[in-house]
C-alpha cells in the first residue's frame, strides 16, 4: 500500500495516496477546481492557468529538520508568494490549500479574461451549448466586462475539417492541448499538432488522410469548448434536448460501455432517433473511451434498408407477410422434424436469445451450430480471467502475450489498455507473423510463419520471456492467419501455457479469446458450438433455422451448394437486413437492433453486462428471444418471451457459472476513479456517469493445478502440402469492414478501403503486380476484384485479404490473380 497523504483544502481534511495532485485530493471531497488543460486521464501540463490556488506548507526549522509551532501548538504554515496550478502540484504532509479565496477568484477571473480575448462569444449557435466548460466557468469566474478592446479579436477559420469525422472551430480554441495529448499519449497516434505562434496557434492535423486515428470522437468529448465537433452530430441537437440510454457497444468483444442518445425528430415521425453515442464510464472495461466505429456505426439502425415485416417464399418470391402467417408456416415446417433441423446463429445475438434458440431447437431434437471461425470458448470458460481481473492492475511484474491478433482493429480498447499496460512495466509479447501497431510497445516480439501458431507458443513457453516468474500473465489470442481447427489447437496451447506456469483461477491471470462478435463468449456459455464441417451439416439439414449469420454472404459457394441440393433445406432467416442468405429464404423474420430492446452480453473477459432500450421499433421487428418463444409456443415448447428479464432467470438456473448473477446485480454501481460526469464537464471531459450498471464478471471454472483435457492436435496449416507453387490466401480482420452494419453508417464511407489483397514486395514482383494495380483474385471458389497493396510486413508466400470485405474467405485457402482487364 502506497504512503498516505493528509492535508487540508478549503477548510477539509482529506488523507490520500502520495503523488496525489491537488487538483484530484479536492475532487475526492467535492472540491472543484476549475481545469481546462488538465484531465485526470492525462499528465498535467499546467499550461492554462485556471486551478491557481493558494498554498501553504509546514514550516521546518533548517538546523533541526523538525516542524515549527505556532503559540498554540499548531504546525506554522508559511503560504508561498505565488498561486501555483493544482493540477501539477503533488500533495505533501500537513499541507494547507486555499482555492477559493478572493486572490484566487481574482487570479482566474484574469485568467478567463485572457481566454475569451479572442473568443468568438457565440454561444447560441454553438454545438458545446449546455456541455461547454469555457461557458460554464465564465459564469462562475468571469468578469462582467472586459479590458480588452473587441476590435482586436483575432479571427479564425471556422468549420475546417480535420478528417472525415471531426470539423475544427479554430476560434473556439482555447490551446489546451488535451486532444493533442490523448492522440499522442494515450491513443498513441500523434496526428494532431500546434502550429504558429502567440495568437495565431491552432490545431493542425499531420496525418495523410486527415486525423487518420480510429479515436478521434475521443477529442471532442475531451474538448472544454466547442472547437471539436463530430460530422454527425454538429448542429444536431443541444445537449438538453437528449435523453440518455445506457447501452453496450455491439461490435467487437471489448463490451464497451455506451450512453445512446436520443431526440424525437421529425424525420422519423415524431419518434426518436439516435443522435449520438458517448462513452459511459466503466473503469474495468473501456474506462472512458471508445473507438470510432462504437461511436459512428450506430446508422444501421436507422437504416432504410432494415427489414420491417415477415416475408415468406410464394411463387418462388419472397412476399410480405403477417407475423401470425409467417409463424404458423415455421411452425408447421419444424413439427416433428427432430434432428434434421439445424439451427445457426452467431455471436452477434444477446444471451437471452442465444438461450431460446437453443432451448426451442433442444426441445425438436434438432442441432446447433455458432456461426464463427474461432474456437476455443470452452477454454476460456475453464480458464478465462477470473472476477475481479482488471487490465488498468497490470504493470512491472506481469506479463502479456498478445498471439494471431491484430489487436487495435479486432479489440480497439484491448490495444489501448494493453498500450498502457506495457507502458506501466508489464512484460508484452506480441507473437504475429507480421508487424502490427502493439510491436511499438512490446518488451519481446515473436515472428512465426502462418500455420506455425502452436509451435510459436510452445516456443515462448520454453523461453526466458517470464511467464513462470510472472505475479500476474494473461494471454490474448486471436485467429489472424487461421482456420477454426488450427484455432482449436492455438487456444489449447495457450490454456496450456498458462495452466503450467500458475496463471489459473485468480485475478488478473487467465485466457482471452479476441473472438469476431461482441457476444461469441456468450454464445459458447450458451451451449454453442462451432460446425467443423458446416457444408456437410447442410446438406443432411432437413431444415436451416439462421439467426444473426449470413454464410451465404461469406462464402458464395455455399449459397449454389444449396440452390444444387435437390432436396434443398426449409430455410428461415431472422434478420436486421435481407442479407444473401436472407434472400435464400422460405420465411424471413425481421429482428430487433440491439438499441430497440433490453438484454445482456458477455465481453471476451467473461464480464456479463446489461443494456437497456434507446430508440423505438422499426416496423413490425420483434427481438430474436420473443421470436423463438412464439415458434415455441406453437410446437408445445415452452419458453419465456416478451421480456428479457423473464429468460435471464432461467440462464442463471441452466447454467452454472452465470447462477448467482441477476438483472439487479448487473445495474449495480460502485464508486469509480476519477470521478466523471458530475456536472462538472471541466475535469472529465463530456462522458457520461455510470449510474446503470458495471456488469459482473464470472468466477474461471478452472484451478491452476486442473489438468487441461484433450490433445493439442494437429491443428496447423501443412503449406507445402497444401498448395505448391502458390500463393496462401490467409484472412486478416479490418476495423472498417464492408460489413453490413459499416456500409449503412454513411458517415464512415471515406473510411471504408476498397476490396484489397496485401502482398509482399518480393511476390509482387514475381506475379508482376504493382501497389494500386487492380487485379482478379480467385479463392475458395470464387473470382472477385481487388486492389493489389504492396506492403514489406506481409511474409513472402501469403496474401493477406481482409475479412468482410467482399472476397470470400474464412480460412486459409490457395489463391490465383491475375491482372484485371482494363
Amino acid at each position: 500500500m502506497s504512503k498516505q497523504i493528509t492535508l487540508t483544502i478549503d477548510g477539509q481534511q482529506v488523507t490520500v495516496p502520495a503523488g496525489t495532485l491537488i487538483v484530484d485530493a479536492a475532487k475526492r471531497i467535492g472540491i472543484d477546481i476549475p481545469v481546462f488543460c488538465y484531465h485526470p486521464k492525462m499528465e498535467p501540463v499546467g499550461m492554462c492557468r485556471m486551478c491557481l490556488v493558494d498554498i501553504g506548507r509546514p514550516v521546518r526549522d533548517r538546523a533541526t529538520g523538525e516542524l515549527v509551532s505556532e503559540a498554540d501548538g499548531t504546525p506554522k504554515i508559511q503560504f508561498g508568494p505565488k498561486l501555483e496550478t493544482a493540477c501539477t502540484v503533488p500533495v505533501s504532509e500537513g499541507m494547507v490549500v486555499d482555492a477559493m479565496s478572493e486572490k484566487v477568484r481574482d487570479a482566474r477571473k484574469g485568467t478567463m479574461e485572457f481566454l475569451l480575448t479572442s473568443h468568438p462569444l457565440d454561444c447560441p449557435v454553438c454545438d458545446k451549448g449546455g456541455e461547454c466548460s469555457l461557458q460554464d466557468l465564465a459564469m462562475a469566474y468571469g468578469a462582467s466586462e472586459s479590458r480588452f478592446i473587441f476590435d482586436d479579436k483575432q479571427p479564425a477559420e471556422k468549420h475546417v475539417p480535420l478528417g472525415d469525422l471531426i470539423f475544427l472551430d479554430r476560434e473556439r480554441c482555447i490551446q489546451c492541448s488535451r486532444c493533442i495529448r490523448f492522440q499522442r499519449d494515450i491513443a498513441g497516434d500523434a496526428v494532431l499538432a500546434f502550429y504558429e505562434r502567440g495568437r495565431r496557434t491552432n490545431i493542425v492535423t499531420f496525418s495523410d488522410p486527415g486525423f487518420d486515428s480510429y479515436w478521434s470522437g475521443n477529442t471532442t468529448d475531451l474538448c472544454p469548448v466547442g472547437a471539436l465537433t463530430t460530422t454527425d452530430f454538429r448542429f444536431g441537437a443541444r445537449s438538453w434536448e437528449l435523453k440518455h440510454t445506457a447501452s453496450i457497444c455491439s461490435h467487437c468483444p471489448v463490451g464497451c460501455n455506451l450512453s445512446i442518445d436520443i431526440r424525437r425528430e421529425a424525420k422519423t415521425g415524431g419518434d426518436f432517433a439516435i443522435k449520438r453515442v458517448m462513452p459511459r464510464q466503466n473503469e474495468q472495461v473501456n474506462e472512458i473511451w471508445i473507438c470510432d466505429k462504437g461511436r459512428f456505426a450506430h446508422h444501421f439502425t436507422d437504416s432504410a434498408d432494415r427489414l420491417t415485416q415477415p416475408l415468406i417464399r410464394k411463387d418462388g418470391e419472397l412476399t410480405p407477410a403477417t407475423w401470425d402467417e409467417a409463424l404458423d408456416v415455421v411452425a408447421m415446417n419444424l413439427s416433428g422434424i427432430g434432428e434434421e433441423l439445424l439451427t445457426l446463429v452467431s455471436g452477434r445475438l444477446p444471451n437471452e436469445d442465444l438461450h431460446n434458440l437453443r432451448k426451442l431447437t433442444d426441445g425438436l431434437g434438432g442441432q446447433t451450430g455458432l456461426y464463427t471461425h474461432m474456437a476455443g470458448g470452452d477454454l476460456t470458460a475453464q480458464f478465462g480471467l477470473s472476477a475481479g481481473s482488471n487490465l488498468a492492475d497490470l504493470g512491472e511484474g506481469d506479463v502479456i502475450l498478445l498471439i494471431a491478433s491484430d489487436l487495435e482493429e479486432e479489440a480497439p480498447l484491448w490495444h489501448l489498455r494493453v498500450k498502457a499496460a506495457a507502458e506501466r512495466g508489464a512484460t508484452l509479447i506480441v507473437a504475429n507473423p507480421r508487424e502490427t501497431k502493439l510491436d511499438r510497445y512490446a518488451t519481446y516480439k515473436v515472428r512465426y510463419a502462418y500455420g506455425e501458431e502452436t509451435a510459436a507458443v510452445e516456443r515462448i513457453g520454453n523461453s526466458s520471456y517470464g511467464f513462470n516468474e510472472a505475479q500476474n500473465a494473461v494471454v490474448f489470442f486471436g485467429c489472424e492467419g487461421i482456420g477454426l481447427e488450427a484455432s482449436a489447437a492455438l487456444a489449447q496451447a495457450c490454456a496450456n501455457l498458462l495452466a503450467e506456469s500458475g496463471h489459473t483461477g485468480k485475478p488478473n491471470n487467465g485466457l482471452v479469446g479476441v473472438w469476431p462478435r461482441a457476444n461469441e463468449q456468450g454464445a459458447w456459455d450458451m451451449g454453442f458450438r462451432p460446425i467443423a464441417d458446416l457444408k456437410t451439416a447442410i446438406e443432411s439439414a432437413k431444415a436451416l433455422y439462421i439467426a444473426a449469420a449470413d454464410p451465404a454472404g461469406d462464402e458464395p459457394n455455399l449459397q449454389s451448394l444449396v440452390s444444387n441440393l435437390q432436396h434443398p433445406p426449409f430455410l428461415i432467416v431472422q434478420e436486421l437486413f435481407l442479407t444473401e442468405t436472407a434472400k435464400m429464404a422460405d420465411v424471413v423474420l425481421p429482428a430487433q437492433a440491439v438499441t430497440e430492446r433490453e438484454g445482456s452480453f458477455t465481453s471476451g473477459e467473461r464480464r456479463v453486462q446489461r443494456f437497456y432500450l434507446a430508440s423505438y421499433t422499426k416496423g413490425e421487428t420483434r427481438p430474436d428471444f420473443d421470436i423463438a418463444a412464439q415458434i415455441g409456443a406453437r410446437l408445445g415448447i415452452e419458453l419465456k418471451g416478451g421480456f428479457p428479464s423473464r429468460v435471464f432467470p432461467q440462464i442463471a438456473a441452466e447454467i452454472p457459472a452465470y447462477e448467482d448473477i441477476t438483472y439487479q446485480k448487473l445495474a449495480e454501481v460502485s464508486e469509480q476513479w476519477p470521478i466523471i460526469g458530475r456536472g462538472d464537464l471541466h475535469y472529465g471531459g463530456a462522458s457520461y456517469e455510470n449510474n446503470m450498471g458495471l456488469g459482473v464478471q464470472l468466477a474461471s471454472q478452472g484451478k491452476a493445478e486442473d489438468q487441461i483435457g484433450g490433445e493439442l492436435g494437429n491443428g496447423r496449416l501443412v503449406i507445402g502440402k497444401l498448395v505448391i507453387g502458390k500463393l496462401v490466401a490467409v484472412p486478416v480482420t479490418r476495423l472498417y469492414d464492408r460489413g453490413r452494419m459499416v456500409l449503412t453508417s454513411e458517415v464512415l464511407h471515406p473510411r471504408l478501403l476498397e476490396p484489397y489483397i496485401a502482398v509482399s514486395p518480393e511476390d509482387a514482383k514475381k506475379h508482376k503486380v504493382t501497389n494500386g494495380m487492380m487485379v482478379n483474385v480467385s479463392v475458395n471458389g470464387t473470382t472477385a476484384n481487388a486492389l493489389v497493396k504492396v506492403d514489406k510486413n506481409v511474409p513472402a508466400g501469403f496474401v493477406l485479404i481482409p475479412r468482410s470485405m467482399g472476397i470470400a474467405i474464412i480460412e486459409p485457402a490457395a489463391i490465383e490473380i491475375q491482372v484485371a482487364e482494363a
